[in-house]
This record gives C-alpha cells, structure tokens and sequence, in this order.
C-alpha cells in the first residue's frame, strides 16, 4: 500500500513538473484591423499587434494561436474568458468593466468624418452642424467621449465594415462615415475611391488602442507579466521601430 502511494505521489509531482515545463498558449482574437491584425493569403497573422506579441512570448516563454473574428464575437470571448488577449480596443468606461486593459496603449489613431467630395457639407467640431446629415458607424466601434456623448442625438446607421460604409458613401445612401484613417486610406485606394470621397477637418477625435485581457484574478498574473515586458520593449526604442514601416502611429 505503501509503495503504491509513493508511486502515485510522484507520479503527481512529475505530472505538475511536466506542466510547468510546458510553454502556456495565449488565445489571442481581434478582427481584421489593416497594419495592426491581418491575415495574409497564405494564412500568416501580420501586423504590429502579432509582431508585439511575438517578442513578447518569446521573453515570457510562451505560445500564441491568433484567431480573427467579427469584431462582436472577439470581445465576448475576451469577456468570457474564451480568450486570453483581445487585440486593438480603445477604452472607455463601459469596455473596463468588461475588460482588464494593458496598462499602456501600443498605437494611436485619427478619427474622422468622410463624404462623397462632390457633397457640401459643413463640419466645424459642432455636431449641430451636421443637421439631419445621414450618418454612418462601423458597428461595435467606439469614437470618442464627445462624439459617445452626441451619438443618440445623431441617430447613426450602423455598417459592419468600413468597405461598406464607403461604398454606401458613394452611392449616396449616407452623407458622412465615421472611421479612422489607418483602417479607411488602404481602402480608398482599393476601391478607387482616392479623391471622390474625402476627409472633413477638424478631427472627430484621436483614439489610443490597447491590448485587453479577461477580467478576473485567473488572467491578472499574464496581464501583470504583460505590462512588463511592454514597458521594456517600449522603453527600449523597439515598439517605434516595429511601427514606423507599417505606418502606424504609436503614443
């Protein structure tokens, strides 16, 4: 009896060692944002978010899976805990509740207002301006406290994505759509829409976006060694220089 419970004993310890031993897998889920979280053709995940997380795993001894989703999906898991990282959100007060947010944003981006450029349409900061104006968002997107703050007065359309919040745009069907620059200029230029759809000044907002973790003491250790290595990699120069080729912003 003795024997087998010595057996069963370290067979328990080797078990928990092996464990151990074993690099952890982060779930890591977004949706596809251009230069931050993309798939390739030949079914690599690129981009600066990948490339940040890849260095990063490397320190900490760890395994990535990258799995894109419509962008709805990819939060709830996060808030779910069927996730470990969500790539890319910008903060506010409702997301903290739901998400346990990186300490430190990795990219920045403009907001803006974009209409057909043979359309005279008036912007000047004062939402009253727009009027009755038809107004398009990308759905689950987030713009900035003032435009949050004016949203149900302005009554959008909700797209699904910004490809065809533009082509609506070009079709007459809304007069404005909402989006950030680093998502909307690679599509102008696919859709050859460069000049007959156009940015409206001044800036609706700028955003900073962030990597998200579940909430939860179950995902605060990952989220604490995270913060970390992300302080070093941006004290050392590195965070700028994996940004600046792909033409993302960083704060």
């Amino acid at each position: 009896m003795r024997r087998w419970c010595r057996v069963l004993l370290l067979g328990l310890v080797v078990g928990a060692l092996t464990a151990q031993a074993q690099p952890r897998e982060w779930l890591v889920v977004g949706t596809p944002f251009p230069q931050i979280f993309e798939q390739g053709d030949d079914g690599d995940v690129h981009g600066l978010a990948p490339a940040i997380l890849r260095q990063i795993a490397v320190q900490l001894g760890a395994e990535l899976r990258f799995e894109l989703y419509p962008w709805t999906r990819a939060q709830r898991m996060v808030e779910l805990g069927q996730a470990d990282i969500l790539v890319g959100p910008y903060r506010t007060a409702e997301r903290e509740a739901r998400f346990a947010f990186a300490a430190a944003p990795f990219y920045q981006d403009r907001i803006v207002f974009y209409v057909r450029g043979d359309k005279r349409i008036t912007w000047n900061g004062d939402y009253a301006s727009l009027g009755s104006r038809r107004l398009a968002v990308v759905r689950g997107w987030i713009y900035g406290s003032r435009f949050e703050a004016r949203r149900a007065d302005l009554h959008p359309v909700a797209v699904e994505t910004v490809r065809n919040g533009l082509r609506m745009l070009d079709a007459g069907r809304i007069d404005l759509l909402a989006s950030n620059q680093r998502n909307t200029v690679p599509l102008l230029q696919a859709l050859g829409l460069r000049g007959r759809i156009v940015e409206l000044a001044p800036l609706i907002d700028v955003q900073r976006g962030y990597f998200a973790f579940p909430r939860g003491p179950g995902h605060d250790p990952l989220r604490q060694r995270f913060d970390q290595a992300f302080a070093a990699l941006v004290a050392s120069g590195e965070l700028a220089r994996l940004a600046t080729p792909l033409g993302v912003n960083v704060p």
